[in-house]
């Protein structure tokens, strides 16, 4: 089935998006990206490793340099508490030429992580009209994700639950509706604990899922990512297929059966 998804007129035929950080080395980094055959990798710019004392980017421990040249890097504003401190890092990472597409987080809570909805709209804004492909990383709120849209912005990432949670699907209503009125792809970020939280996104009608900690964290990073990998296409697969209605009561897989005859 050729299924390909598109955003700002990139295509994937991968639905599994991986974040970089949280990996307990680049060796384990690299071997979950070949296990998860994914397409893009979003990348803290804030948080690339930069020796303090030379200002330059440790190579040992730079997760860019273990990106595949066919997979794309898509820069994040992880880190960021302000609109304006967003923008700013976004600029930056053209600057170093890594992209036009931005994984936009404005992030002031500490405690819970949950983005600022106020401050993501401003700086969408202002990135789009500065020529940028928003990807905006949003709470589960079908009127901020539309105004995004509206906004210009290229796809919405609302989150399953908190970042790093694992606690999946939280509140499935909300991501449903999200979904429902998109008329760009809709990929659920953070928050999903295993392959089978994946699999309902895109069951859900996700277009995509981003996955960090529940890979990175692992017993075994790459098998995690080789699962989630399956988990992912085959809840796209369900979703063509198109699942039965839920009932309330039992219908049997055989109507219309005769009854046995008692025996004499």
């Amino acid at each position: 089935m050729n299924d390909a998804l598109s955003i700002a007129g990139a295509r994937f035929q991968s639905r599994l998006f991986l974040g970089s950080g949280r990996y307990d080395g680049m060796k384990s980094f690299r071997r979950s990206l070949e296990a998860s055959r994914t397409e893009m990798v979003t990348v803290a710019v804030r948080r690339l490793p930069i020796d303090p004392k030379t200002g330059k980017i440790d190579d040992a421990a730079n997760p860019l340099l273990h990106v595949p040249k066919e997979v794309r890097i898509l820069p994040n504003t992880a880190g960021c508490a302000t609109a304006a401190e967003a923008v700013r890092v976004a600029l930056l990472a053209r600057e170093m030429g890594l992209s036009e597409w931005v994984k936009l987080e404005v992030i002031p809570d500490p405690e819970y992580l949950l983005p600022d909805p106020i401050g993501t709209l401003e700086a969408a804004r202002e990135l789009v009209r500065r020529g940028f492909i928003v990807l905006p990383y949003i709470n589960d709120d079908p009127v901020l994700a539309q105004k995004l849209e509206e906004a210009g912005c290229a796809a919405v990432m609302p989150l399953a639950a908190p970042i790093g949670s694992g606690q999946g699907m939280v509140n499935l209503s909300q991501i449903r509706i999200i979904i429902e009125r998109a008329r760009v792809p809709v990929v659920v970020d953070a928050g999903l604990g295993a392959p089978s939280d994946a699999a309902l996104a895109m069951e859900t009608g996700a277009a995509a899922c981003l996955v960090n900690t529940a890979i990175a964290r692992a017993k075994d990073p790459a098998e995690m990512a080789r699962a989630f990998s399956l988990g992912v296409a085959a809840g796209r697969l369900a979703w063509h297929a198109g699942r039965i209605p839920r009932r309330e009561r039992a219908e049997a897989s055989s109507p219309g059966l005769a009854p046995l005859a008692h025996a004499a």
